[in-house]
């Protein structure tokens, strides 16, 4: 890799691969030490083509969600299953892992900024901005670059837009899956909103069981399906849909967080 070599957005690999490398370091004890990522399914990530991969998330904190996928994507492509033990693997990082994140979010501070170069696609979010309600059509070149980002490897976005649970995916995502046809892979996360605080980076609690479930590639009919059935089979695929509601009463969640919460060091990985 020349020293200068640059993805289509213009970012410098070699600045980005030790960008990566700096914060895998970093962040590593916050899934394998002061708290414990349960991982299922890792072994999906090593049979993915090299590019045109969209990873499709429930959100729970800003950075902590993408900053543990880019662990355990990594991890999974040297040979570790389900696990992220041994932080070497950050060494030789996949470079065209990217996702999607709200522009806003990205220019809120030089920390933000940093992260941002490591594979940030910034959008402008359509419906709020600086906290108030808005309505704006989507913008053509954020579309663009998801394509741009999908042809060039790998992209994660979170298509409810939100941190709150249970909140309707937006259009969006389905209108960027029946024009681009990515393979859509589903991931459904747990914990985070326990560890870490709203923007993922502080840890709040320690000893909180973390779960991420990679799960199989959708069937999705990129010429029939509609971009209702599209949104609707991803509610179900990342478990964000209502009927979800119905099966998981609000007295199952709260004992769920408590005995969470008392899991203390509960998960061990199998050395």
């Amino acid at each position: 890799m020349g020293l200068f070599k640059k993805n289509p957005f213009g970012h410098i690999l070699f600045l980005k691969k030790w960008l990566i490398r700096i914060f895998g370091v970093l962040t590593h004890r916050r899934y394998r030490g002061f708290n414990e990522l349960q991982i299922e399914g890792s072994e999906i990530i090593k049979e993915l083509p090299e590019t045109g991969v969209l990873f499709v998330s429930n959100h729970q904190t800003y950075f902590a969600d993408v900053v543990a996928m880019f662990h355990v994507f990594n991890a999974s492509l040297t040979h570790r299953v389900d696990s992220i033990k041994n932080v070497g693997y950050i060494w030789q990082p996949k470079l065209n892992i990217y996702y999607v994140a709200a522009r806003e979010t990205m220019r809120a501070g030089l920390l933000a900024r940093i992260m941002s170069y490591a594979g940030a696609i910034t959008v402008e979010r359509t419906w709020r901005e600086k906290g108030k309600e808005i309505q704006r059509g989507v913008n053509p070149k954020d579309t663009e670059n998801i394509g741009i980002a999908l042809e060039d490897g790998w992209v994660i976005t979170f298509p409810q837009g939100t941190t709150k649970p249970w909140k309707p995916i937006r259009k969006g995502t389905a209108h960027i899956i029946k024009q681009y046809r990515p393979l859509v892979i589903p991931v459904v996360i747990d914990g985070f909103r326990r560890s870490f605080d709203k923007k993922g980076l502080w840890v709040k609690k320690k000893g909180i069981l973390q779960s991420m479930v990679i799960k199989k590639p959708l069937d999705i009919d990129y010429e029939n399906d509609s971009v209702e059935q599209i949104v609707e089979q991803l509610e179900y695929a990342i478990e964000q849909h209502p009927s979800f509601l119905k099966v998981i009463p609000e007295e199952a969640l709260q004992i769920e967080e408590e005995l969470n919460q008392k899991r203390r060091w509960s998960y061990k990985e199998e050395d």
